[in-house]
């Protein structure tokens, strides 16, 4: 008993300082607006890291097999503001790039590189020298993991298809986050790790990036259930669903956003922490 009192002590100690941790690091900044520069990157690199990512994957596979299988992921999207055409449309598009497509491609990829180095130095003591070159350079070797990322999720989508249709609602569910939460590991690992500069130990950059990723991919997968719901998203904006779509979009990315930050908030205080060695002391056995 006094044992499982003590580790339930223990395990509030530890809940709050890291949250106290991570609040501390909050004090003089201004976060939204943080994450509101770092939306725009991403709206700047999003299209681009698709078409990459498609293209890529067709190499592995070939052209034919991935608009087969993004049809099917298609499938599992909403029909309402016609995300299943515009994906159609990006797959379509990033099989049948060319190399100088390709290349031209990278350069507006590569700003996210820029928009994450800068939004979580600030949050660090680091100076930092040229970070926006710094930024893009190092964001691109992501590109070569692209199609190891973008194909199992592919066929996880596949597969979800086909649990849809036996109506196995909670496998669908199960199938869609374990997937985006793989294909999100390896993005935060770099990026936490090599982009952001923060000089993280394993366990705590480790730790810290699967929790991201889980609540990444929970996120995610509200964001599908958002398109299904019957709004008007073109009423604030004269009847105009395009606009109205793509401002949701934008939103979304934004909230995504805010929990990349909290995420990498929380994974440098858990470091702080093992860097500190802060063991609380352990009950006599009695």
């Amino acid at each position: 008993v006094l044992r499982r009192a003590w580790t339930a002590r223990r395990l509030r100690a530890e809940t709050t300082a890291l949250l106290r941790g991570a609040a501390e690091q909050l004090h003089g900044r201004d976060v939204a607006l943080i994450a509101a520069g770092l939306t725009f990157y991403a709206g700047i690199a999003v299209v681009p890291l698709l078409l990459v990512a498609f293209s890529l994957t067709a190499l592995l596979t070939s052209a034919e097999r991935v608009r087969e299988l993004g049809d099917r992921l298609a499938q599992l999207l909403p029909p309402e503001l016609g995300a299943p055409g515009a994906l159609r449309t990006l797959a379509e598009a990033g099989t049948g790039l060319d190399p100088i497509g390709f290349v031209l491609a990278l350069i507006p990829l590569s700003f996210y590189g820029e928009g994450l180095r800068r939004a979580l130095l600030r949050f660090t003591p680091r100076q930092d020298r040229l970070t926006g070159w710094r930024g893009r350079l190092l964001a691109l070797p992501l590109v070569l993991v692209t199609p190891l990322l973008m194909y199992p999720l592919l066929l996880a989508a596949s597969a979800m298809v086909e649990l849809t249709e036996q109506g196995s609602e909670l496998g669908t569910f199960a199938v869609g986050y374990y997937s985006v939460l793989f294909a999100l590991t390896v993005p935060l690992l770099w990026g936490f790790g090599v982009v952001a500069a923060g000089n993280l130990r394993w366990p705590a950059l480790v730790s810290g990036v699967l929790f991201t990723a889980a609540c990444l991919s929970g996120f995610l997968q509200g964001f599908v259930i958002f398109l299904a719901l019957p709004l008007a998203l073109g009423a604030p904006f004269g009847g105009l669903t395009a606009v109205g779509a793509v401002v949701a979009i934008i939103l979304w990315l934004f909230l995504l956003h805010l929990v990349v930050i909290g995420g990498w908030l929380l994974t440098q205080s858990l470091d702080d922490r093992l860097r500190g060695g802060a063991q609380p002391s352990r009950p006599s056995q009695s």
